[in-house]
Parts: structure tokens; C-alpha cells; sequence
């Protein structure tokens, strides 16, 4: 995680300290952005700022950071309030669970409170963003980032606006996730789900459908996930695979294989 951005850094803060939030500092800290986490259960902030160090020790370890672990975590501050996390924040990004009417009070309390300046997002794995945005206050700067799990180690970042976020807002997200070494994958359309779980998801139910019909065992699907499929996404996407895997590409393939896999 290196950033070359000589510009002030963002200030960001984090909305709910579980795991996601826990990790969304540590991606932040890491790359020289100050960062204030609050929680509605303030007993829960010791515990999420141990983590933080302990997630920061493991990348260390493994070279996978730059810059001393101690000093990236003074850039972690806990706030005690919801006013004080946001106050001239640059970027907010809400972790609260994934419940659609908490959401919404939640970030409608957000939008009252933050600085007109601040881009507002939503970490939600599901929700549509114009579902969760459409009453707040200042929604033009409103819209889910969506990352894998752990986002410090799964760089790709969903970016999903609704119809009424301003592209000045995608484009200052863009730039924010960038510069802390994340990959924004652009959500041109709003479907619940987004990508990633829309992808994953497909896999997760065809598998539970193959033991349902005793077809093969839970650990077999695993091994060949593991061992099979998942050596070959590592390196190639599905359509960069299918590109590959037939003489004339993509177009030969799917004339190929396309039958079967409708059957399916």
C-alpha cells in the first residue's frame, strides 16, 4: 500500500467499527490519510483500534506496507461522537450492519452533520444506493463503495452512483481510493448485489444446489474451487479465460460452448 499523491491528505471518517470499518482504517491509515473511527457502542473503539495494529503487524510482517506500524496507527484517532468523527472530514464511509432502515437513519444523521465538501458513502454489500440515499440532505455527493473482504488485502472497490450522484463525486472517489492503492470498479447500473456478490453469488448457489442433489460433497466443491477454478481466476477472468481457451477466442468459444452452458 504506497501512495506517490503529494497533495494534503484526506481526512476520512468511519462510520461503525466493526470489521469492515476496522479494515477501512487500516487501508486508510496506511496510506498517510488521518482517520476517526466512531461506533454507537463507544466500548467497542479499544478493541477495533487493537485490531487495526494487529492487521497492520500481520502486512508488516509480509511486506505487504510501507512506513513504521506505530506511526500509521497514531493516524487512527477514536471519536466519541458522531459530530467529532466528521468534523472537516473530507470523505465519510458508513459500516453499520446491513439493515436498510438503520442504514438510512444512520446516514441521514451523517448528511446533517458532515461538511457540505464531504463525499458521503456507504459500505452496504447489497443495498442500492438511491434505496438508501434518496431522503438525505445533499444526496449529489452520495454513493455506495462497496470492497472486498478484507479490503486491505482484496484491493478492488465497487463504486456504484445513483441516478442523482454527481460524477464530480465518482470522480473525487475515484481519485480518494486510488490514492490509498485500491482498484475502483466502476457500477454503471444499479442491481441489488452489485458485481462481486452478484458473481459470488452465482458460484455460492450452484454449489449448494450440487450437494442438495448429492451430485458431490461440500469438501469436493471446495477442492475443486481451490485447486481448479480458483488457479485459473487468480490469473484470467472468466471472459479474458474463455478468450483463451479456444482457437478464434471469445466469439469461437461461446459458438462452442455456448449451447452446453445455456442447458445449464
Amino acid at each position: 500500500m504506497t501512495t506517490t499523491d503529494i497533495s494534503p491528505a484526506p481526512a476520512i471518517a468511519l462510520i461503525g467499527a466493526g470489521t469492515i470499518g476496522t479494515a477501512w482504517a487500516v487501508v486508510f491509515a496506511a496510506a498517510g490519510m488521518s482517520v476517526r473511527l466512531y461506533d454507537a457502542d463507544a466500548a467497542r473503539l479499544p478493541a477495533a483500534l487493537d485490531m487495526a495494529r494487529a492487521r497492520l503487524n500481520d502486512l508488516a510482517a509480509y511486506g505487504l506496507i510501507d512506513g513504521d506500524v506505530d506511526t500509521i496507527v497514531t493516524r487512527i484517532a477514536p471519536a466519541a461522537e458522531l459530530g467529532a468523527a466528521l468534523d472537516g472530514a473530507d470523505h465519510a464511509q458508513e459500516n453499520a450492519p446491513e439493515d436498510l432502515a438503520l442504514k438510512r437513519d444512520l446516514l441521514a444523521r451523517i448528511a446533517e452533520t458532515a461538511p457540505a465538501t464531504c463525499t458521503i458513502a456507504s459500505s452496504t454489500s447489497f443495498i442500492e444506493p438511491s434505496r438508501l440515499f434518496d431522503h438525505v440532505q445533499g444526496r449529489e455527493r452520495c454513493l455506495v463503495l462497496h470492497p472486498g473482504n478484507p479490503p486491505f488485502l482484496i484491493r478492488v472497490v465497487e463504486v456504484v452512483p445513483a441516478p442523482f450522484t454527481a460524477t464530480d463525486t465518482v470522480a473525487r472517489c475515484n481519485a480518494l481510493l486510488e490514492r490509498a492503492a485500491m482498484a475502483p470498479i466502476a457500477v454503471n447500473k444499479e442491481v441489488e448485489g452489485f458485481v462481486f456478490n452478484r458473481l459470488q453469488g452465482a458460484l455460492l448457489r450452484e454449489a449448494y444446489c450440487l450437494v442438495r442433489d448429492g451430485v458431490t460433497t461440500a469438501g469436493d466443491i471446495d477442492r475443486i474451487v481451490r485447486d481448479g477454478m480458483g488457479i485459473r481466476l487468480a490469473v484470467t477472468g472468466p471472459f479474458e479465460n474463455a478468450d483463451l481457451n479456444a482457437q478464434g477466442g471469445i466469439e469461437a468459444h461461446a459458438k462452442r460452448m455456448g449451447p452446453s452452458y445455456a442447458r445449464l
